[in-house]
Formats: C-alpha cells, structure tokens, sequence
C-alpha cells in the first residue's frame, strides 16, 4: 500500500534533512542518555566498529520503524535488548553502510538491494561493548517478509513512526538489567503496544526525531 500524503511528506522531509542538513549530533542523542553513562565519550583507539539500519517501510500507508529484540545467550552483555539489526564490521565490506546491510539482510532476511539508503545518523560509542556504531537510515517501498536468524534473533517489532514524535513518548524511570543492578531514572521511549526501547538504540532514535522535529 502506498504512504498517505502526510507520511510521503514525512519521508521526503527526512531524505531531505539527511542529505542538506547538519544532524543533531551528540546533544540530541543524550536526550535518552542512560543516566549512568556519561557525557561526552572519546571513543579509545581499541573501540570496534559496527552498523545498524534503521529501516522505514509502509504498513496500512503509515511509516513504520523496525526493531529487533535479540535473543538470550547466556554471558551476552546485550541479551534480550531491543535494538536496530545490525553488528559488526568484517573485513569484506565495502564501508559501514555496507555493513548495516550485510546484517539487515543476515539477521531478518531483507534482501540489502531492496533498501535505499537516506543517510547516516552520528557515529556511537557504546562503552559496555566496547563499540562505536555508525547507524544509517533507510527506507523499503513494501513492507518486507522477514526471515530471522534464530541465533540472534528472536522477534521482530514494526512501530509507526508517528509513535516517536508525539511528547508522551519519551518518559524516565528505573531499568532492571540482567545482572540484577537497577539503574535510576533512565529515559526511554514508551510506544507501540506496550514496548519500551531504552540504552544506545533509543540515543540513535532520539537523533532520528531531532531531525524530523526541526
């Protein structure tokens, strides 16, 4: 189904910001900075490099937004998170947008062909990993059938984008992590159907509605 007018005026708005526009940066990513991490981060020259794609496609003519939520393997620092797809770099690839969709098409099986790549949102250093991110956004004209990839995959989320850009969905409260430690007052965006998306993916995402809210 082709986008409404209004979210066909979103998408170009955003194609546009990418390309013309100086990005937020840093000051619109620690919006959503856990509270814990610090501010601003160098990363070291040991960091390793990664990718991730925020994808766009159209649902019932509304942009949505792909996430991932990873699966649980025991020791895994970002078990059960809700993240972009995306991972790291290897040695074959062009450059990191050619990473983040080496692992799109690898993690949920979206042929990387099928996706226009708008542009790069600002690289992120993610100190407990050890990771500096270059996150990219694109867009898909249909919405895809996904294939996952069990082992790291174990369910896809697709959010209206819309859900990102009202006020009421930014909100602030306490995250159990894994190892049983409670952190305070941590930002995070409440949407979809009761999910809650917090850490470096919601940073990324805070970056995304900066330039859309311009």
């Amino acid at each position: 189904m082709a986008l409404a007018q209004s979210e066909t005026q979103l998408l170009e708005q955003l194609r546009q910001r990418l390309t013309d526009h100086p990005l937020p940066g840093s000051s619109a990513q620690n919006s959503m900075s856990p509270p814990l991490r610090g501010t601003p981060l160098t990363p070291p020259a040991t960091a390793r490099r990664a990718s991730v794609l925020a994808l766009l496609y159209p649902i019932d003519g509304l942009l949505h937004l792909l996430f991932i939520q990873r699966t649980s393997p025991p020791g895994d620092r970002h078990a059960g998170q809700i993240s972009f797809p995306g991972g790291s770099a290897e040695a074959a690839d062009a450059d990191a947008a050619a990473t983040a969709l080496r692992e799109t098409e690898e993690e949920v099986g979206i042929p990387r062909q099928s996706i226009e790549l708008l542009g790069a949102l600002t690289p992120l250093y993610i100190p407990v990993s050890n990771f500096l991110v270059d996150p990219f956004v694109g867009y898909r004209a249909e919405r895809p059938d996904f294939i996952l990839q069990e082992s790291e995959v174990a369910r896809v989320l697709e959010i209206p984008l819309a859900d990102f850009l009202g006020p009421e969905a930014r909100k602030v409260g306490d995250r159990k992590l894994s190892s049983g430690m409670t952190l305070k007052e941590v930002p995070f965006w409440s949407v979809g159907d009761g999910e809650e998306i917090w850490g470096a993916t919601s940073m990324m995402v805070g970056e995304l509605v900066a330039l859309l809210r311009e």
